[in-house]
């Protein structure tokens, strides 16, 4: 039962002989690739060039203004709209955990954002929870979140990130 599919894997057969082989015509020959060749980067488009020197010259010049931050901000301070502030961080982790969630169950490859987006989210939460949570009771509350569940969390989603951006690289 050789027929159609035993000349194709016949052809395909055929491929697989090694290059340097004297017997094999130069037609039937097929392309070597390296497999522990060194990829060479391609340059990135100008505009994209600009962009990432933009950045970078924002991200230099809020390096001084930190210090004029943290030299004249009080400390204490009171929030006209607190509850809002941290009801909208809370629903927004919510929104990134389950369009993760759901991305990632679907096997769609843009789960790798949603989940760089709410490790971010749920990494600032656990850093404002502890740094703003009065001594005592309140700052052993908002620690046990952080290592408990902010920071795994946070963790898992960096990792399904990664995952899925060395895969597809």
């Amino acid at each position: 039962m050789k027929g159609k599919a035993g000349g194709e894997r016949e052809k395909t057969m055929r491929h697989l002989v090694l290059c340097d082989d004297p017997l094999v015509s130069a037609e039937d020959r097929a392309e070597v690739i390296p497999l522990h060749e060194e990829a060479e980067e391609p340059r990135p488009a100008r505009g994209l060039r600009r962009a990432g020197c933009l950045l970078v010259a924002f991200g230099l010049a809020l390096l001084p203004w930190l210090y004029v931050l943290a030299t004249s901000l009080p400390a204490t301070a009171t929030a006209a709209h607190w509850p809002l502030a941290w009801i909208g961080l809370d629903a927004l982790e919510a929104l990134g955990l389950i369009t993760t969630g759901l991305l990632a169950t679907r096997g769609d490859r843009r789960h790798a954002l949603a989940a760089a987006a709410t490790a971010t989210l749920l990494v600032v939460d656990a850093w404002l929870d502890t740094t703003t949570a009065a001594p005592g009771g309140d700052f052993a509350t908002a620690a046990a979140m952080a290592l408990v569940a902010e920071l795994p969390l946070a963790a898992l989603c960096g990792r399904l990130g990664l995952r899925a951006l060395s895969r597809h690289v």
